[in-house]
This record gives structure tokens, C-alpha cells and sequence, in this order.
């Protein structure tokens, strides 16, 4: 079976490359940050970004640090020949990308300019307590991007070091920015 894994900072457009891999060529997507957002609901916890935080660090803890990929692989289920692709995101550990690497998969790492992601982020989350000023946001991402704490935190850039495939996403034109995506994957698509 083929498998993308693909990290990236906030805003940078991984869930538009899994987009353009189900809509044009029937790979299946499963959300790791939808894993967690159904795990919070589960636990009747406040949806915010530092809570999936705290729940993928304690379920690596406690199951591992490639969880969120095995988690993805099991809800994909057995019968994996009927499927086209699989593609996950948003890996945010190195172990993440280390597990897609084990069943021969290849990891994308999708990155823009910070303020072009800032001005994407804002109007998702308008009105929401993750709301934040640009100097915030920045100062929240070198968090993100330095490893911090035990091996099941978070760690992008020892995501990015992994990485197979590097995409830039600074456009505002998203139909472009599939088709660049799409062949930068091709070879993997048509494997």
C-alpha cells in the first residue's frame, strides 16, 4: 500500500495536499489532529490546540511514539489492497515519520512563509480562544519547531529532517498549489 505522511507548520496547507490526493486520485486521508479532536470530545475537553497537545503526549507515553500513525493504519482496517493510498497528517513527532518510513512510506514536509500561514490561520479561527497575536504565533511555533521536554512532545523540526519530499505553499491560488504538490508526489502516486 502506499503512504504519504506529511508534516508541516501551522497553516502551510497539509490538509490541501490530502485533499488533492483523495479528490484526484482516491487515496483515503486520515487526520491525526481529527484522532485527537475525537479523543477531546470522547473526554468532554474544550477543543484547543494545547489540549491535542497534552493528549498525543500522554498517548505516546503510554502506547508509544508512533501511536497517531499505528491509530491511523488500524482505523484504515484490514483490507488495505482496495485502497488506492493512504495519506496522514499532521505527523508532529519524529517517530511519526519514522513509522510511515518502516512500512516504506515517504514523508512530505509542507511549510510558507510565517505571515502568509498567520493571515490563513486567523480567519479559520476567528472568534475562538485560539485566537492569538502574530508575535504569539511565531513564538508558539519556535516552541513547536525546538524539541521540548521528553521524547513523546512535540518535535517538527526532527519531522522536517525526515522528510522525503519539501513542499512551499506561499500562493493564494490553491488549485496551483495542488498541481505542484501533485507532481512532486507523482512518482510515489504512481508507484
Amino acid at each position: 500500500m502506499k503512504l504519504i505522511g506529511i508534516g508541516g507548520t501551522d497553516g502551510s496547507g497539509k490538509d490541501t495536499v490530502a485533499d488533492m490526493l483523495v479528490k484526484r486520485h482516491g487515496w483515503v486521508f486520515i487526520s491525526l489532529s481529527d484522532l485527537l479532536r475525537d479523543e477531546a470530545k470522547k473526554r468532554g475537553i474544550r477543543l484547543q490546540r494545547n489540549t491535542l497537545r497534552v493528549i498525543s503526549a500522554e498517548w505516546r507515553r503510554k502506547q508509544g511514539n508512533d501511536i497517531l500513525v499505528q491509530k491511523a493504519l488500524q482505523k484504515l482496517g484490514s483490507d488495505k489492497s482496495k485502497v488506492n493510498g493512504l495519506v496522514v497528517a499532521s505527523l508532529r513527532n519524529p517517530v511519526e515519520a519514522d513509522a510511515v518510513h518502516s512500512v516504506s512510506g515517504k514523508v512530505a514536509w509542507v511549510d510558507a512563509d510565517p505571515k502568509v500561514r498567520y493571515v490563513r490561520i486567523q480567519l479559520r479561527q476567528q472568534g475562538t480562544e485560539d485566537e492569538v497575536t502574530f508575535e504569539e504565533f511565531l513564538a508558539e511555533e519556535k516552541e513547536h519547531m525546538t524539541h521540548q521536554g521528553d521524547d513523546a512532545t512535540l518535535s517538527l523540526s526532527g519531522v522536517k529532517e525526515r522528510a522525503d519530499i519539501f513542499l512551499e505553499n506561499n500562493g493564494s491560488d490553491i488549485e496551483k498549489f495542488k498541481d505542484e504538490a501533485e507532481k512532486a508526489l507523482a512518482s510515489i502516486i504512481r508507484a
